[in-house]
């Protein structure tokens, strides 16, 4: 057998490995009910917006003003995202509403304090503290680079 057909042959058998390995993967894939999934994020993404709302509404019926009423219902929702992580129900949440739990505030928590959970063992420093910042620093990075972008493109439309 020469070169070439030595060649052929390993092509023909790397296609049918391809094909077995394709067949395969598409078997076991677990099929998406997309508007399930879509009707799911979307209440179960309300429904957190809504207990937000509700401690907005709440802390301005208490007596703060409309801003710090939204500063309190921010810091009570990313409170009770990182304590439905530590106890292992936010990612059943997450589970069942996919994106819907992602999207809002306590998405954001939920991804700040799970690695910290994961890596504690290896220590305050270098565990918990190193991989919080995994998530939370390119978000800082990129939110306080875009707000300094939009505040210098700010300052020149208004000179």
């Amino acid at each position: 057998m020469n070169k070439n057909q030595q060649q052929k042959k390993e092509q023909k058998q790397e296609e049918k490995v391809k094909q077995k390995f394709n067949t395969i993967t598409e078997q076991k894939i677990p099929k998406s009910n997309l508007i399930g999934d879509c009707i799911k994020a979307f209440v179960v993404g309300g429904l957190i917006c809504d207990i937000g709302q509700f401690f907005n509404n709440f802390y301005m019926n208490i007596g703060y003003g409309k801003q710090d009423a939204g500063t309190l219902a921010s810091i009570t929702l990313i409170f009770i995202g990182a304590l439905l992580t530590g106890i292992g129900i936010y990612d059943k949440i997450g589970d069942f509403a996919g994106a819907g739990s992602v999207v809002p505030i306590t998405g954001f928590a939920n991804s700040v304090v799970a690695p910290a959970i994961e890596f504690k063992k290896e220590g305050f420093v270098f565990g918990v503290g190193a991989k919080m910042f995994t998530i939370a620093g390119p978000v800082l990075v990129y939110g306080i680079g875009s707000s300094v972008i939009v505040g210098i493109i700010y300052y020149f439309i208004t000179i």
